[in-house]
C-alpha cells in the first residue's frame, strides 16, 4: 500500500478521498488554488501545496504543477477524483512517465473510452447492446448523411465523439434540419473538445438513464455493483440518483452487469468505472463509459456496503479485489440529492459566505460536503457544494428519510437548490419511479 498520496481535486470529493486514505493509513497531500486555501480537506491533509491561482487552467488543470507537488512531497500516487483531469489520458500518461501511480485506468483505456465512436466499437465487441446507429464518423457528403438518417429513422441525435457532460449533442426531428445540425454540432465539438468528429444515433424518446458500477483489478478480476437510476436530470446534468433502479429485475441486473464486468476484463480495465445506458421498453443501450469515480457513487456504497474509493486505491496499489461477485448483495434502497449553490428557480450560481450550516442526521442519513459555518463558496468552480444521501429498507423508506433530512438541513447566507429537491421528493411521478430523462425539464417548463 502507498505511504503518501496526492489528492488532485477539490471540494467534497477531495474530502472523501482524504477520509478513505486515513482508513488505509495513507498520508495525504492536498493541492489547491489560492482561493481554496480554506477548504476543509486542505486543513485536514498531512501536507498542502498551492498550485496556482483561481483559474482551473492554471491550477487544477495544471499537470506540471500537480506532478511537481507529488515530487516535492515524495508522494507515490495521485488520485484525480472526478472532473478536472480525472478522464485525461494525457494526465494519466504523464503521471506514469514521471514515476508515480495514477489511481485509475491506463491512458490508452481512457483514450478509447473518451472517444464515443471507439467506445461503442469496444462495447459491441464485448456483446454490450448499443443505441442503433452505424457508429462511424460523419463525413461531409450530405446525400450519404441523409440516407443514413433515413435508415436509422427520425428522430436522430448528432453527438460529438469527444463529448461529455451533456455537451456536444443535437436532436434532429426532420430531414430538413439534418445538414445544418451536423454542421453546428461539428463546430461546437471542435470548440469545446478540440475534436470536430461527430456521429449519428437513433434518438430514444422515452428512456431512463441507468448506469452500472464496476470494479476491475490487474489480476483479471472484475465485478459489478448493480445499477443506479439517474433519470432526474436538467440539461443532461444529474439532479437525483438512486440505487437500485426502480423496476429493474434481478435477471436484468445479472444480464447487463455480467456483460459490463466481462468488458472490463476484455479491455484490461483498472479501477472503478461506470457504464452508462439509456433504458427503454426493457432494453439497455450503451451510451458511454466514465473511467473514474462518479458523483453518485455513495448510493451504491449504501446498498452494497462496499467502499468504492478504498477499492480504487487498493487496485491502484496492485492489490486484488477485496470482493467476488458472490459477495455483492443489494440491501435496501438509497437516494442521493445533489446540493448546489444556485438559485432554485433560475439555476444561476450563487457564490458567497455560508453564515449558518446545519447538517441533518438520523437513521440512514449520510452527508458528503466540504462546507462549514463561515465558508466562502467561490465563483470559479462548479456550483455543487455537497450531496445528501438517504438509505432505507425500501424505496418508500428512503424517500421519507430524504424528505425529513432536507427539511432539517440549514444553509443560510447563499441560495441553494434545496427547495427544488424538496419538490422532487414530493413529486407523484418520482414517487412511482416512472420518470424518464426528459421529465424534470418538462416539470420545470424547460421543454
Amino acid at each position: 500500500m502507498f505511504d503518501k498520496l496526492v489528492i488532485a481535486n477539490r471540494g467534497e470529493i477531495a474530502l472523501r478521498i482524504l477520509r478513505a486514505c486515513r482508513e488505509l493509513d495513507i498520508k495525504t497531500v492536498a493541492v489547491y488554488s489560492s482561493p481554496d486555501r480554506d477548504l476543509k480537506h486542505v486543513r485536514l491533509a498531512d501536507e498542502a501545496i498551492c498550485i496556482g491561482p483561481a483559474a482551473s487552467i492554471d491550477s487544477y488543470l495544471n499537470i506540471p504543477a500537480i506532478i511537481s507537488a507529488a515530487e516535492v512531497t515524495d508522494a507515490e500516487a495521485i488520485h484525480p477524483g472526478y472532473g478536472f483531469l480525472a478522464e485525461s489520458a494525457e494526465f494519466s500518461e504523464k503521471v506514469k512517465q514521471s514515476g508515480f501511480i495514477f489511481v485509475g485506468p491506463e491512458a490508452e483505456t481512457i483514450r478509447i473510452m473518451g472517444d464515443k465512436i471507439q467506445a461503442k466499437k469496444a462495447m459491441i465487441a464485448s456483446g454490450i447492446p448499443c443505441v442503433p446507429g452505424n457508429g462511424e464518423p460523419l463525413g461531409d457528403d450530405n446525400a450519404t448523411n441523409l440516407k443514413m438518417a433515413q435508415e436509422i429513422g427520425y428522430p436522430i441525435i448528432i453527438k460529438a465523439a469527444g463529448g461529455g457532460g451533456g455537451r456536444g449533442m443535437r436532436t434532429v426531428h426532420t430531414e430538413g434540419a439534418l445538414i445544418s445540425s451536423i454542421a453546428l454540432t461539428k463546430s461546437e465539438a471542435g470548440q469545446f473538445f478540440g475534436n470536430a468528429t461527430v456521429y449519428m444515433e437513433k434518438f430514444l424518446e422515452d428512456p431512463r438513464h441507468i448506469e452500472i458500477q464496476v470494479l476491475s483489478d490487474a489480476h483479471g478480476n472484475a465485478i459489478h455493483l448493480g445499477e443506479r437510476d439517474c433519470s432526474m436530470q436538467r440539461r443532461h446534468q444529474k439532479v437525483v440518483e438512486e440505487a437500485p433502479a426502480p423496476g429493474i429485475t434481478e435477471e436484468q441486473r445479472k444480464f447487463i452487469g455480467e456483460r459490463c464486468a466481462q468488458a472490463c476484463v476484455d479491455m484490461g480495465y483498472l479501477g472503478a468505472g461506470t457504464f452508462e445506458f439509456l433504458y427503454e421498453k426493457g432494453e439497455f443501450f450503451f451510451i458511454e463509459m466514465n473511467t473514474r469515480i462518479q458523483v453518485e457513487h455513495p448510493v451504491t456504497e449504501m446498498v452494497t456496503g462496499i467502499d468504492i474509493v478504498k477499492e480504487q486505491i487498493r487496485i491502484a496499489a496492485g492489490e486484488p479485489l477485496s470482493y467476488t461477485q458472490d459477495d455483492v448483495v443489494i440491501r435496501g434502497h438509497a437516494i442521493e440529492c445533489r446540493l448546489n449553490a444556485e438559485d432554485p428557480a433560475t439555476f444561476m450560481p450563487c457564490p458567497g459566505t455560508i453564515d449558518v450550516f446545519h447538517m441533518p442526521g438520523g437513521p440512514g442519513i449520510r452527508c458528503e460536503t466540504h462546507i462549514y459555518n463561515g465558508y466562502k463558496v467561490p465563483p470559479f468552480y462548479d456550483s455543487m457544494i455537497g450531496k445528501l444521501i438517504a438509505h432505507g429498507e425500501d424505496r418508500n423508506s428512503a424517500i421519507a428519510r430524504m424528505k425529513t433530512a432536507l427539511s432539517e438541513m440549514v444553509i443560510d447566507g447563499i441560495k441553494t437548490n434545496i427547495p427544488l429537491q424538496i419538490d422532487i421528493m414530493a413529486d407523484s411521478a418520482f414517487a412511482l419511479g416512472s420518470q424518464n430523462i426528459h421529465y424534470l425539464e418538462k416539470k420545470l417548463g424547460m421543454s
